[in-house]
């Protein structure tokens, strides 16, 4: 499981030119799901996302979580985070999680966050057409593979 987060000073989906869902400050994460991901995926990485301290303390450094920031989550899945550019010019998407296994995952990995985090966790609209709009703030954009644990 890969997520791309990125602190924003505002970020929002529409779906079919309707606003589907904003945030102010806060994180914007992107949700990438592949076969071999499991609930124990979930648990760790939703953990790691609501601790994770890339708010500005007092001081201007990053040391406040979102929990402590006041912040908004906002989760968009986006399978092409798991896309293979080892072959040719076309992405290879053969890692990306099939809907029947990355539908209850990504609903896994919504109600985790919301538990993890105590924040009304906002999202787009799983395998919908999308326009995620954001402002990145800093700019802090940070890769985490729960792959990669140690």
């Amino acid at each position: 499981m890969r997520v791309v987060v990125q602190r924003v000073s505002s970020a929002a989906i529409h779906i079919g030119g309707n606003l589907k869902a904003s945030i102010g400050v806060g994180m914007l994460i992107l949700l990438g799901i592949e076969e071999a991901d499991t609930a124990e995926d979930v648990d760790w990485l939703c953990a790691r996302l609501a601790r994770l301290r890339i708010f500005p303390d007092e001081n201007g450094v990053m040391n406040v979580d979102v929990m402590n920031s006041g912040g908004g989550l906002l989760v968009v899945s986006q399978f092409t985070l798991h896309a293979s550019t080892r072959k040719g010019n076309r992405p290879s998407y053969i890692r990306a999680a099939r809907p029947e296994t990355a539908v209850p995952l990504y609903e896994q990995f919504v109600r985790s966050l919301r538990k993890e985090s105590g924040i009304d966790v906002q999202t787009g609209e799983f395998g919908a057409m999308m326009q995620v709009e954001l402002v990145n703030d800093g700019p802090v954009t940070i890769l985490i593979d729960s792959r990669n644990r140690e």
